[in-house]
């Protein structure tokens, strides 16, 4: 009784964040079968990149200039990496394209003819998820580069025996309003969903049985929230 009554003031506390905008139908935000994939998308609102942080670990790449390719550069508590001749790159706060067209632009401008420059995460530092409802240990996880649905749910060792796996729900902020997408797990263990990636500061709720009329009730009658498309 008291982990549902604590399930549903977390379920409060995030969906209190959104206010003035249509209400939705949950139904017709479950990825249940794959036929359902398009009909999810009650507003197609496109994939976030990933924004790297202080912490995070980078592959920087200059093709065929072994002098300014690094296997690993450490974002620092500034937000930026050195490198050679172009000095501080801010990394905080941009993704890894960003990152890659900045210093090619400033190599270009003074030591090299159309350089390509390639920037990827390696690890992860400063992203974390929370992950809670009817799983083994609820809890805030780090991530450590891309983190699906189902990899996120593991982290919390699972989902436990009440669990209710059609109806798991990640809220979001996009553009600084909180989002809701309900996901049916047990769908994308068979291989009939797609498994969506989770993204730092997402919040995961994994139902109950006992609580699926409550979640479905208060996701259904929360207005200004708009379901994030992940397919």
């Amino acid at each position: 009784m008291m982990r549902a009554l604590s399930l549903l003031l977390v379920l409060a506390a995030v969906l209190l964040a959104g206010c003035g905008g249509p209400r939705m139908d949950m139904d017709q935000m479950t990825a249940a079968r794959p036929v359902d994939l398009q009909s999810v998308r009650v507003v197609a609102s496109p994939q976030a990149e990933y924004q790297i942080g202080v912490g995070d670990k980078l592959d920087v790449r200059v093709f065929q200039v072994a002098d300014l390719s690094f296997e690993e550069l450490v974002v620092d508590t500034s937000g930026n990496i050195n490198m050679p001749l172009i000095g501080a790159v801010r990394g905080a706060g941009r993704t890894a394209g960003e990152m890659s067209s900045d210093i090619a632009e400033r190599l270009a401008a003074q030591y090299l003819r159309n350089p390509q420059v390639t920037v990827t995460v390696k690890e992860a530092a400063s992203q974390k998820i929370t992950v809670d409802g009817a799983v083994t240990k609820p809890g805030v996880y780090e991530m450590r580069g891309s983190t699906s649905l189902l990899q996120a749910v593991a982290m919390a060792e699972g989902p436990t025996r009440v669990a209710d796996l059609t109806k798991v729900a990640v809220f979001r902020s996009i553009d600084g309003r909180r989002s809701v997408a309900i996901f049916d797990l047990s769908a994308i263990r068979q291989g009939r969903a797609s498994d969506p990636e989770v993204l730092g500061d997402d919040v995961i709720v994994v139902d109950t049985s006992r609580l699926s009329s409550t979640l479905r009730e208060v996701v259904g009658a929360l207005p200004a929230l708009a379901a994030f498309a992940y397919f």
